[in-house]
């Protein structure tokens, strides 16, 4: 009940600062606000490292005078602030050079139905509660073996918030969502080799998050199995992304196929509109009415209506990721996707973790990835990599200091097959990936 009041509380601001844009000239508007508070708490070697409460606010309002384009944001929500907010987008927009392609979303785009996405669940954890289960976090790590010799701690995330926006086309929306978060990272030694890793739980829902002692345990085990670990010598094979760092591979999947990517010339994939990109078993798809997931939503951050759609299906590309304006550009229409892609999902194959292992054979699988090296406009991909040697389905060896490199394009269409071993820990949805061919520089 008490969400419900703020966020009318909320959507009554919006409207005010709607009104005050066209009072003072605008010929369009629109405005979001939002409100946050949380706790975060890190434990070291048992003691308490930091407590943090977060109480935070924002406004930000973008005014059209035509297709003059002005914005302007605040933290400070009395009257003479907003006022001057107002102002102030309204004076930038009057100086601005005109735009064709500016200007709010389609009406007929907008959101109009707006279900129960069960996106709030309050934590009423505490700090000593907080405090407690981190320092069992990090125990269950530190206490896993022996070889475990130092930690970098253990933290809890806890955040809650509103966010209402609104437009002079009638759209005025809000909701309340929550997330959680536990994480622990620690240290393992072994003669002179010296590894770090680290594991994370994370949900709307604290009852979905994974328990303290698993979290633990599984970074002291993602520590230990590194130790040890050798180069390689330059070779081409199999590369098997497992789940947690296939996400990346569709992330830039998805940049290639983004707006501004686009209609700048810059991607590896213009013009690839239904053509084949993947394999014929491919299928991508966004889901953004999944109740209590991390990444939906019934409207876009321009508050265009979000849809259920394929953005590939018999690996063939059926859709670009358009915001408003990118459309405009491109001669198209929004997408629903300013601001991003919605619980974004490659339907899994029959296979988990140890059938992919199997199906890779003989060798690389990759845990960890560093680096920036993937060019979006020739698709050359270069990353810094770490993970372990495969042999003959069986983990041989971890392995560092190696670089992998392909051209995305290629990878894309030489994708094995996908694991049914999904990390739904993000906005990307997706189980361990087998590229069939990349090469790998080491020694």
């Amino acid at each position: 009940m008490q969400n419900h009041q703020q966020i009318n509380h909320l959507k009554n601001i919006v409207q005010d600062i709607l009104d005050e844009a066209v009072k003072q000239g605008a010929s369009a508007a629109e405005a979001g606000l939002s409100q946050e508070n949380g706790l975060s708490v890190s434990v070291r070697l048992g003691d308490v490292e930091t407590i943090e409460h977060h109480c935070d606010q924002g406004l930000g309002v973008t005014v059209y005078f035509g297709q003059r384009k002005g914005s302007a944001s605040t933290t400070d929500l009395s009257v003479a602030s907003i006022k001057e907010t107002v102002g102030a987008a309204c004076s930038i927009a009057r100086y601005t050079s005109e735009d064709q392609y500016a200007g709010l979303p389609d009406k007929e785009l907008l959101a109009t139905e707006f279900p129960d996405l069960d996106l709030n669940h309050p934590w009423d954890i505490g700090v000593d509660g907080a405090i407690a289960l981190a320092i069992e976090c990090e125990d269950a790590a530190r206490s896993y073996h022996e070889e475990i010799s130092n930690s970098e701690g253990a933290s809890i995330d806890t955040h809650q918030g509103i966010r209402v926006m609104g437009n002079t086309l009638g759209f005025l929306q809000g909701f309340a969502s929550s997330r959680h978060s536990l994480s622990c990272s620690v240290l393992a030694q072994r003669g002179d080799s010296m590894q770090r890793d680290y594991w994370y739980t994370v949900a709307r829902n604290a009852r979905d998050l994974e328990s303290a002692a698993d979290v633990g345990k599984k970074a002291a085990e993602r520590t230990l199995r590194r130790l040890q670990a050798r180069s390689l010598s330059t070779r081409q094979c199999p590369v098997l992304y497992c789940a947690e760092v296939a996400s990346g591979l569709l992330g830039s999947f998805i940049g290639a196929i983004s707006g501004g990517n686009l209609y700048r010339k810059s991607s590896f994939l213009l013009d690839a509109l239904n053509t084949q990109v993947f394999p014929e078993f491919v299928r991508i798809h966004e889901r953004p009415y999944l109740k209590g997931a991390l990444g939906s939503s019934s409207y876009d951050s321009e508050g265009v209506a979000t849809q259920t759609r394929d953005i590939v299906s018999d690996g063939i590309l059926r859709g670009y990721v358009l915001s408003t304006y990118s459309a405009r550009k491109l001669g198209l229409r929004s997408t629903g996707n300013a601001g991003g892609v919605h619980n974004l999902t490659i339907d899994p194959g029959k296979l988990d973790y140890q059938g992919m292992l199997k199906e890779l054979g003989t060798g690389l699988l990759v845990t960890e990835l560093m680096g920036q090296g993937v060019n979006m406009v020739t698709g050359d991909y270069s990353r810094g990599a770490a993970g372990f040697w495969v042999e003959n389905g069986e983990i041989q060896y971890p392995v560092e200091e190696i670089t992998i490199a392909g051209n995305l394009k290629d990878m894309l269409r030489n994708i094995i097959a996908v694991g049914n071993d999904v990390d739904y820990r993000g906005n990307i949805r997706t189980g361990s990936i087998l590229v069939e061919r990349m090469s790998i520089a080491g020694e």
